[in-house]
């Protein structure tokens, strides 16, 4: 079955847009509360590892969405536990 790269390349944003909005909402929440408590440092890290994982396999097949899509949210991951951290230690000293 032959698939139009069009309807790929739309498949492919919209699955990337999809998976990262989750993290955009999750940064913007924990800025607006200054808390991220509620985030596991264990989910953050299997999902970080997940998207590592994806990350080689996209390099490896040549997928700019797989590839895109992972970096994304390799950065949006930085981003959360960075806050994490932060907001913690800012808890932590009050």
């Amino acid at each position: 079955m032959e698939v139009d790269s069009v309807l790929l390349t739309i498949l492919g944003t919209l699955a990337g847009i999809l998976i990262l909005s989750g993290w955009v909402e999750q940064i913007y929440k924990g800025y607006k509360t200054k808390s991220m408590q509620d985030i596991s440092k264990f989910l953050m890290i299997f999902i970080a590892a997940g998207s590592a994982l994806w990350l080689i396999y996209g390099s490896i097949v040549s997928d700019v969405f797989i590839i895109g899509t992972n970096i994304a949210g390799l950065i949006l991951m930085i981003i959360v536990s960075t806050m994490k951290r932060r907001y913690q230690k800012t808890v932590n000293v009050q």
